[in-house]
């Protein structure tokens, strides 16, 4: 006997959203977080687009501690280049909005275990049939017919299917944040940083939480972070402009800002979210991309369980439906992000000069980077296409 059709590793958005899927579609389904909590600990900037959470589900007033009308993009030499934003976002209580994407898989018939750590996998002639785990102290093994990994960037379980996760440092940053309090910063406006005096090869955001709080955080890319330490530089940032700010809590981590994994299926697991490396290469975000990923692999799953073909053959709709949905957008994305990691900190001075005689009301995302196509010209297409997609 079969212990479940569909076991999720990771209890992440991408995780429950295949969840989800999967037991919508009359899996029997279980999510494996490690942790003790679902949403805990934070390590994410929080923040979505209302567009893309409206994909997937309706936003609940409890999710959200601000809506965001307004972006505040900052040049090298603090120059500022504020603009309204077209679509609506917010910045949420992640860990209230993974609780509630959670309950929603309950509900829909998902059985969840926290402090569940997957540290092996049941392999059969090169096929995954379950998963071996911890559970409070104890030794335990299920069978499944399917595994799918949403165990994060470190995808420790990807690797025990023998798939190649591994990620060059060019494509990953080192990233710190802390959530501070006690801070004067307008609630509606998200602000970035830009350059290697903020943060090495990537950049430094304040993302307002509400009640005069903020997540103020950085990602320095990995060919850099040697010489560069994210804590200190938040630490010194945070010193110099909100002096006043109390620390509430911090968290570091890698982010991947790289291509998806070339493979992100094999006989009986598919990879999804930031363990297929499908976070947003040029903002760094993972949220909506990997909801969108995780809702494929738990239909993809319902497929195989009606043919009862679990080899790479017989999940070849994931990647497939994932190039479609998203994954051209990413190339796209990966692209940019790869030329204007190059982009010297006198030509974004430069940038910022020009986008400051355009008047406000003209200001756009896509306006900033196609001004900054003009110190890149080849990634013109590239910003066109992936803004048009957005």
């Amino acid at each position: 006997m079969i212990d479940f059709d569909v076991i999720v590793v990771g209890g992440g958005p991408a995780g429950t959203m295949a969840a989800h899927a999967a037991a919508s579609g009359g899996a029997k389904t279980l999510i494996l977080e490690k942790d003790r909590d679902i949403g805990y600990p934070v390590r994410c900037g929080e923040a979505v687009s209302d567009q893309g959470l409206r994909q997937f589900v309706e936003p609940q007033p409890e999710w959200i501690a601000a809506t965001i009308t307004k972006i505040r993009m900052r040049s090298p030499n603090n120059t500022a280049i504020d603009f309204e934003s077209k679509m609506a976002g917010y910045v949420l209580h992640r860990r209230i909005f993974d609780y509630a994407l959670a309950n929603r898989a309950s509900q829909a018939g998902a059985e969840i275990q926290t402090r569940a750590y997957v540290d092996g996998l049941v392999i059969e002639n090169d096929t995954v049939k379950g998963v071996k785990y911890q559970y409070m102290g104890e030794n335990r093994t299920l069978s499944a017919k399917l595994v799918i990994a949403a165990d994060g960037v470190e995808s420790r379980v990807g690797r025990m299917a023998g798939l190649r996760t591994a990620t060059k440092l060019y494509d990953m940053e080192s990233a710190y944040q802390a959530t501070v309090g006690n801070i004067d910063i307008d609630q509606e406006m998200i602000d970035f940083y830009i350059g290697e005096n903020w943060a090495p090869g990537g950049y430094l955001w304040v993302f307002p939480k509400g009640n005069r709080m903020a997540n103020i955080g950085l990602g320095v890319v990995g060919t850099k972070a040697k010489d560069y330490n994210s804590h200190d530089l938040i630490h010194n940032f945070i010193k110099t402009y909100y002096p006043k700010a109390t620390m509430l809590t911090s968290v570091c981590g890698g982010v991947p800002v790289a291509q998806t994994l070339k493979h992100i299926t094999a006989n009986g697991i598919m990879l999804t979210g930031d363990a297929a490396r499908m976070v947003n290469p040029v903002s760094g975000g993972g949220i909506i991309s990997g909801m969108h990923a995780g809702k494929i692999a738990g239909e993809v799953s319902i497929e195989a369980l009606k043919t009862g073909d679990y080899s790479t053959n017989g999940l070849e709709a994931y990647p497939r439906r994932w190039r479609k949905a998203g994954g051209k957008n990413h190339e796209a994305l990966h692209r940019i992000s790869d030329s204007i990691k190059d982009i010297t900190d006198d030509q974004l001075n430069k940038i910022a000069a020009k986008l400051e005689k355009v008047p406000q009301k003209d200001r756009s995302l896509l306006k900033i980077f196609t001004t900054v196509a003009t110190q890149k010209p080849k990634i013109l297409l590239d910003v066109t296409r992936a803004f048009t997609g957005f």
